[in-house]
């Protein structure tokens, strides 16, 4: 007896033979449709659910990632040493040296420990304008301490007129010869200039030079002489 499934096949089978432009058959391990035309047939195989579970199933293998450009590199590449700068600590200023290996602050100290009195606390200012104008600092300060009896007590040419060097001029101080100035300050500004422009600028630089055009006296030299090495000694 033949089965419905057979005797399906068989009546499609029989309807193919009055159909011109299609055909549907049907195969032992799988089902068919075959498409007809007159010049084109097309056969579409379709699987059954039992023939499906038995195909070998296919594993997609994705393309492995190419690796890092860094890595690919890394072989026989030999990383360049890179040297870091040095930054040096800025050191502090140095203050120069002005006269007989001082600075001016050291040569204005060495000053005031011959300066007293009135005169006490000038040294920087006679340093100072000493390192300015080229002078020795120590004949500039001997003359001063020999004019003015300043080592011990001051005159009043000093105290009351502020004139540190036996200068003459006006105004005049008390209504004398020698010039009145109305400060210290202007006072020893005042002979600094004046040693300067009419001794150091005719070539007149030492004691016993200046002692013919500074002081009638000829022991003057000798004397200044004499404060200046107290003053280098100090």
């Amino acid at each position: 007896m033949k089965t419905k499934r057979q005797v399906i096949a068989y009546a499609t089978y029989l309807a193919c033979t009055f159909v011109s432009a299609f055909v549907i058959c049907n195969a032992t391990a799988s089902e068919r449709i075959v498409l007809q035309d007159d010049a084109k047939t097309e056969t579409l195989v379709v699987y059954n659910d039992k023939e499906k579970a038995s195909m070998p199933k296919v594993v997609e293998i994705k393309e492995a990632e190419p690796q890092a450009q860094q890595d690919t590199q890394e072989e026989n590449v030999e990383e360049e040493q890179v040297e870091e700068p040095v930054i040096e600590e800025a050191s502090a200023p140095v203050d120069p040296i002005v006269f007989e290996g001082m600075t001016l602050d050291e040569l204005a100290a060495k000053l005031d420990r011959s300066l007293t009195s009135t005169l006490s606390g000038t040294g920087y200012l006679f340093a100072s304008r000493s390192v300015e104008l080229g002078i020795d600092p120590y004949l500039a300060v001997s003359i001063v301490l020999h004019e003015t009896g300043c080592t011990w007590q001051c005159s009043t040419l000093v105290t009351q007129c502020n004139n540190v060097g036996g200068m003459k001029g006006s105004p005049g101080c008390g209504g004398g010869s020698y010039k009145a100035f109305a400060t210290l300050e202007e006072g020893i500004n005042s002979y600094m200039d004046n040693l300067y422009n009419n001794y150091y600028a005719y070539g007149l630089t030492t004691p016993e030079l200046m002692n013919p055009k500074y002081a009638a006296s000829t022991s003057w030299a000798s004397q200044v002489r004499g404060y200046m090495d107290q003053l280098r000694a100090a």
